[in-house]
C-alpha cells in the first residue's frame, strides 16, 4: 500500500536567529547609558542642610533669650548631647534657687536638678510654656501631674549619644508673686 501523499520526507528545519533578541538587549543597554548620562548631567548632588528652624510659640509666657546662669549648672557640655541642649530654656523673670545638684555625676547616668523661681506667672502658665516650647523642639510629653498632686510635666527625647533623655518640670510652690519649680534633666539608662 502506498501513501497518498507520496514518499516520506524529513521535517523542515528552521533555524532561529538570536539577532532580534540581541537587538532588544542592545537597545536596553543604549537606553540605560543614555539615562545614566542624563542623570549625571542634571544631578545636583546631596547638599547638607545644617540650619534648623524652631517654631515661634505665640501666646503664653515669653522665653528668656539669654537665660544666663538660670540653667548653667545643668548645662554641662561633656555630659549632655548637642541635640538635647535645646531643653535648657526658661521663661522671662526666672532665677535659679540654691540647691542644684547632680546626684549621679561620675557614677552612672547623668542626672541634674536645678530649683528655679519665675515671677509674675502661675503654675498652669509655666507648665503650658514648657509644653509648647519643648514640643516645638521635638520633645514628647509622656507624663503629666506628680503623684503628690503638684503640677508636673515629663518629656522625653532620643539623644544622639544613643540614650533617651528626660526632662521634668515640677511646680513646688505657687502664689501671687510667682512660681517655685524644679528643672530636672537625666539620661535614661535605656538605649534608643
Amino acid at each position: 500500500m502506498s501513501d497518498a501523499s507520496g514518499p516520506r520526507k524529513p521535517p523542515l528545519t528552521t533555524t532561529t536567529s538570536i539577532w532580534p533578541a540581541a537587538a532588544v538587549l542592545g537597545l536596553a543597554v543604549v537606553m540605560l547609558i543614555v539615562f545614566m548620562v542624563i542623570n549625571l548631567a542634571t544631578s545636583q548632588g546631596v547638599t547638607k542642610e545644617t540650619t534648623t528652624t524652631i517654631a515661634v510659640v505665640v501666646g503664653g509666657l515669653h522665653r528668656d533669650l539669654s537665660p544666663g546662669p538660670a540653667l548653667q549648672y545643668c548645662r554641662q557640655g561633656e555630659e549632655v548631647p548637642s541635640n538635647i541642649d535645646d531643653a535648657f530654656i526658661v521663661p522671662l523673670n526666672t532665677t535659679p534657687r540654691p540647691g542644684a545638684n547632680t546626684p549621679n555625676l561620675g557614677a552612672g547616668d547623668f542626672d541634674c536638678v536645678q530649683p528655679m523661681a519665675t515671677g509674675k506667672t502661675n503654675a498652669t502658665s509655666l507648665i503650658d510654656f514648657f509644653n509648647a516650647q519643648l514640643g516645638a523642639r521635638g520633645w514628647s510629653l509622656f507624663s503629666k501631674g506628680a503623684s503628690n498632686g503638684d503640677a508636673q510635666s515629663l518629656y522625653q527625647k532620643a539623644g544622639n549619644d544613643g540614650f533617651y533623655w528626660e526632662v521634668g518640670v515640677t511646680v513646688t510652690k505657687s502664689d501671687a508673686g510667682g512660681v517655685d519649680w524644679t528643672f530636672q534633666i537625666y539620661q535614661n539608662s535605656e538605649t534608643v
